[in-house]
Order: structure tokens, then C-alpha cells, then sequence
């Protein structure tokens, strides 16, 4: 987990102008759904440089990131501390230091991947106050059409680590497993980015297992993306589609 916790120390200024946000819609669902009035206080777990968490305070909650690596936090203290009911703190998803029942929901976006399920579920369990809502939230990128398609073959060709690490490894029955008892719910959203082909480096170059600037493989891993990028631009733009997919559960 140590490592883990390390791997964006040096991709959060890509990470923060390229990675894609949620849409807000989500909100609208857990307020009609799950009666997730404002001013709760949310506990973001893994927060990274606040993509999830700017989603609930420009909605009015009071959130709680809570993230293990100094410059993500350090990020994520720097674009949100504007809001007077946010705070950060050094936490990871299985210690979170916040108190017991400290918390009225949890949400994890684009991090629960990287958690220990059998030691984070006790925990996310006393920091929540009785019957609460957790929410797991991903990006899911499209790979239907061709550039897709395309795009995720090069990152496999170059990833370090990719199958591993992916997300994508985390499907909704090891979600409703780690939720039990308690019954599971998901819906999708769509969302999407349109990038230039500096931004389309960027976004590359903001996952954890990708080739940084100036390491081994990033020039032929750089040489492909161009290529493949004016194979498939239209007036110098590509778009890449993605399923914001949320998975909800009661937790106690």
C-alpha cells in the first residue's frame, strides 16, 4: 500500500488539467434516490487533487478528503481550500483518522481500486454514522470506437503494471461482495473529453502506469500516441467517451 500510495507524486499537474470530472447529474440522483440532503458531511477517501470532492461542495456538503500522498493533498488543499466547508488530512482508506461515526456518506472516486477491501470495510463501518451511504465512483473510458479501441491497445502495449493496477478489475459482483449484506445499486452516466493532442498526452500521462517524461519507453510510447492521434483527430480534436458509473450501498 506504501508504494501504492506514491504513484502520483509526479503526475499531479497532468492529473489535475487532464483527468475527467463527474457529471453533475450524479448529484441529482443521490439527492432523489438516496435523500442525500445538502450540508451532510462526506468523507472522500483516496480524494487525489479533489476531482470527486469538488462535485459535492459546489453542491453544498461538507466534505473531508482524505488522501495518503503529500502532493495530490497538497493539490487538493490548494484548488479547494477556497470552500469553507472542506478540510483535508493524511489518511489512507484503511486508517482514515477520523473519528468514530464522524461521517454521514463516503465517497471513493477513481480510488477504490487501490484499496485493501478486508481492512478498509471495518473502517469505512466506524467512521459512519449508522445506516450511511457509500458511493464508489469511476470514469469507466469507452473503447468502442475505433480510436478507442486503438487507444487502449497502445496503453497495454506500453503500460507498466497496467492489468494489474486497472480499475477495470474491479467488477460489480466483487463490488456487491464487498458490500454485503447489504444490497447494491449502480447506474451509468455518460461523460466525455475532447482534447487537442497535447491534452491526449496529458490524460495519458496522468495514469500511474504509463512511461513518464524523460523514462525509458516514453519516447516510443510518445511516437505511437502522434501517430494514432493524426490517424483519427478530426479539426485537430479527438473525443474520449466514458460511463461514470456509481455503486451505492448502505453501510453500518
Amino acid at each position: 500500500m506504501s508504494d501504492n500510495t506514491r504513484r502520483f507524486s509526479n503526475r499531479v499537474d497532468d492529473y489535475v488539467r487532464y483527468r475527467p470530472h463527474y457529471p453533475k447529474d450524479i448529484i441529482s440522483y443521490l439527492q432523489d434516490n438516496y435523500r442525500l440532503t445538502t450540508g451532510k458531511h462526506i468523507a472522500d477517501i483516496g480524494a487525489g487533487t479533489g476531482i470527486s470532492a469538488q462535485l459535492f461542495l459546489e453542491a453544498g456538503y461538507m466534505v473531508t478528503a482524505i488522501e495518503p500522498n503529500k502532493e495530490m493533498r497538497d493539490k487538493c488543499i490548494e484548488l479547494l481550500g477556497v470552500y469553507n466547508n472542506f478540510k483535508a488530512i493524511d489518511g489512507t482508506a484503511e486508517q482514515t483518522n477520523l473519528q468514530d461515526a464522524a461521517v454521514e456518506a463516503i465517497v471513493c472516486g477513481q480510488a477504490f481500486h487501490w484499496f485493501d477491501r478486508e481492512r478498509c470495510k471495518p473502517e469505512f463501518q466506524r467512521i459512519l454514522r449508522g445506516d450511511s451511504l457509500v458511493i464508489l465512483m469511476w470514469n469507466e473510458r469507452s473503447t468502442r470506437t475505433p480510436f478507442e479501441h486503438e487507444y487502449e491497445a497502445l496503453i497495454q502495449k506500453h503500460a507498466i503494471s497496467y492489468r494489474q493496477v486497472s480499475h477495470r478489475n474491479i467488477d460489480p459482483h466483487s463490488i456487491a461482495d464487498f458490500f454485503s449484506p447489504a444490497p447494491m445499486q449502480w447506474r451509468a452516466f455518460p461523460n466525455y473529453q475532447v482534447f487537442d493532442f497535447e491534452g491526449l498526452l496529458g490524460r495519458l500521462l496522468s495514469s500511474s502506469y504509463i512511461p513518464a517524461r524523460g523514462t525509458d519507453g516514453y519516447d516510443a510510447m510518445y511516437d505511437d500516441l502522434l501517430h494514432l492521434f493524426d490517424k483519427h483527430q478530426q479539426s485537430g480534436t479527438i473525443t474520449i467517451h466514458y460511463e461514470a458509473r456509481v455503486y451505492t450501498a448502505r453501510m453500518g
